[in-house]
Parts: structure tokens; sequence; C-alpha cells
């Protein structure tokens, strides 16, 4: 019974840091590459158009297969990546809390990277790869207790 709960809350929490990193992407799409790579350069992030291009891949497909949970571990480590870069190029100065801290940017990584290897059975990633992990992990089991 738990257990449908349990994938039901991670699901929300899939949808909801996937929404924010969303309207982040859509902000950088509506910028276009040549904008947000002007502001990545002006930041300080190396190679500004490039990390312009992964920035708006991560959050804009990226979120929508995680919340569809379709790979979820590499959007996960997407996340990180690009919320690391924030952290490190906009966010540090103004510390944890207050205006521009990094707090959200901190807790959006983290939440992205835990929920993206403990995203839940009901996601992609499960129907296609879960059931069959389920299944080789069970017959390792009875080859053990044999």
């Amino acid at each position: 019974m738990f257990g449908r709960f349990k994938d039901v809350a991670l699901l929300l929490g899939r949808i909801g840091v996937a929404v924010v990193f969303l309207a982040h992407g859509l902000q950088k799409w509506n910028n276009g590459i040549g904008g947000t790579a002007k502001f990545f350069e002006m930041s300080g992030i190396p190679l500004p158009t490039a990390a312009a291009v992964f920035a708006m891949t991560v959050e804009i497909l990226g979120s929508l297969a995680f919340i569809a949970g379709f790979l979820l571990p590499l959007v996960g480590i997407g996340y990180v990546v690009i919320s690391v870069g924030a952290l490190l190029s906009v966010h540090i100065d103004n510390g944890l809390t207050g205006q521009g801290g990094y707090e959200l940017v901190l807790v959006l990584a983290l939440a992205g990277l835990a929920l993206g290897f403990n995203g839940g059975r009901l996601s992609l990633d499960h129907l296609l790869w879960g059931r069959k992990r389920a299944r080789r992990d069970a017959g390792v089991g009875e080859l053990q207790n044999a």
C-alpha cells in the first residue's frame, strides 16, 4: 500500500523539479542561444555557446524526459552540472540565503540527483528496464538461496 504512495510522491517530486528547470530552459529559449551565451560569457562561464546549448537541452528536453521518467540518472546528473555552474558563476557571492542566494540552486540540484537515481515505478525507465532488472535480481536471489 505504501509503495503506491511512494511512487506517486516520487512522480510529484520529479514533476515539481522538472517544471522549475523547464521554466528556466524556456527563458533561455526566449533569449535565444546568442543571448544566453552572452549572459553566460558575462558570468564567466567557459565555452558560453556550448554551455548555452547544453543548459537549454537539459532544461527543456531533459525536463520533459524527467517528467516521463526517461533516462532519469542522466537527467539528474545534467541538473547537477547546470546547477553547479549557476552556483559558482552567479549565486556563490550572494551566500546561501537572501537575494540571489544559492539555496534554491542547491536544493534543485540535489533533489534532481536523488530523484534521478530513485525515480519510482511510475516512470518509463521502470517500464523499460526496471521489470527486467527485478526479474534478474529475483533469479539471482533464488540461486543464492539454492
